[in-house]
């Protein structure tokens, strides 16, 4: 079957669906080919769920900028939308001198980034709002929250419908091709197509720079060797004593084993960091051994033998193992010299809170 089309998104996750309602509400005909069995299946559904203040990043920096525009649309839209979040809070702590001296750099680079309500604590003032907290000092993020991430997908899945997207499962991209015109698609699985579209975005996440290598007329100089990063999370019985998101100072190859609790009153541990070749979700369960001693740092009264293995993610990793974290790499015609084709490359955290404006940018940048 041969199928005419304006726009092509590749990727049903979360950013997908976002860019899929962003274009289909600018008027364009889309179509999202997502290669599995339903929306959502990969890096959106196996996170912390956690919307992001926008503290980590660089000033300057495509994380910086749309995780703190993408943190105030997000909780707009799902308010809007019967979108469930809670605005918990969280509390970045540490344990010696240097740990606070990095609090002190994350309070500076927040307010760089436009992040105006964090609060550097000290110990009283720590555990006045979580008693059994371990700390010498903690910096307080009250906007950041957690998220439905499944009905937040669902949402912007019916506004993109309704505004006459079509989403195609089962619907991998085998090969494309640049043409005059845009570009010839190649599409298997159980209805085989053969599609011309004169608008491509690939939002493929973990798969993106694998579906850029498809593309015959795209340099192979333009697409980033890509490296699979394995977090595990594990979960405790019962409740937990915290009511806020409890993070260690961060690491350098991430966030620490952190503390998140679900919109159901869940708390879940993670993740760690593992380097993997390919994609495996099973969580080893003695890798619990590494989580003990790093959620007591904070959290020492954490019993013997209360962590069960919960589930896992990959993060769609860009930069090697234990180099620097590389930026979103949001790739157009400017980096890459083909007309209408946006590339979304290393999409990790903060990816979830930044969704909707990772969306308007992409717009913005193949319509200009």
């Amino acid at each position: 079957m041969s199928v005419d089309i304006d726009c092509v998104v590749v990727g049903a996750g979360v950013v997908g669906l976002a860019v899929a309602r962003e274009m289909a509400l600018a008027g364009h005909e889309v179509l999202v080919i997502e290669a599995g069995a339903a929306i959502g299946i990969g890096t959106s559904s196996r996170n912390s769920e956690v919307i992001h203040a926008g503290i980590y990043y660089p000033p300057g920096s495509l994380k910086a900028r749309l995780s703190v525009e993408g943190r105030h649309a997000l909780y707009a839209y799902c308010d809007s939308h019967g979108v469930r979040t809670r605005r918990t809070g969280k509390l970045i702590v540490a344990n010696t001198e240097a740990q606070v001296a990095q609090l002190q750099l994350l309070l500076k680079r927040g307010h760089e980034n436009g992040v105006d309500d964090l609060r550097l604590l000290d110990r009283n003032q720590a555990t006045a709002l979580e008693p059994a907290l371990e700390c010498i000092a903690a910096l307080h993020s009250p906007s950041t929250g957690i998220v439905d991430s499944h009905g937040l997908m669902l949402a912007l899945q019916g506004n993109a419908e309704a505004a006459g997207t079509s989403i195609a499962l089962h619907a991998p991209l085998l090969r494309a091709r640049v043409t005059a015109d845009g570009f010839l698609l190649n599409v298997g699985g159980e209805s085989p197509m053969e599609l011309s579209c004169r608008r491509l975005i690939n939002a493929a996440g973990l798969h993106a720079p694998a579906v850029a290598r498809c593309i015959d007329g795209l340099s192979s100089d333009a697409v980033p060797r890509d490296y699979l990063c394995k977090g595990s999370y594990f979960s405790v019985s019962g409740r937990v004593p915290f009511t806020h998101l409890i993070y260690p100072a961060p690491e350098a190859d991430g966030l620490g084993v952190h503390m998140t609790i679900d919109l159901g009153g869940q708390a879940r541990f993670g993740p760690d960091t593992e380097w993997v070749e390919t994609e495996d979700y099973q969580v080893n369960p003695a890798r619990a051994d590494g989580f003990y001693s790093a959620i007591r740092s904070y959290w020492p009264d954490l019993p013997d033998g209360s962590l069960q293995p919960d589930y896992s993610g990959i993060r769609p990793k860009i930069s090697a193992p234990g180099a620097p974290a590389r930026d979103f790499m949001i790739s157009s015609q400017r980096e890459h010299g083909v007309p209408g084709l946006i590339n979304l490359f290393g999409i990790e955290s903060p990816g979830l809170t930044s969704c909707l404006a990772i969306a308007k940018h992409a717009r913005e940048l193949i319509e200009r």
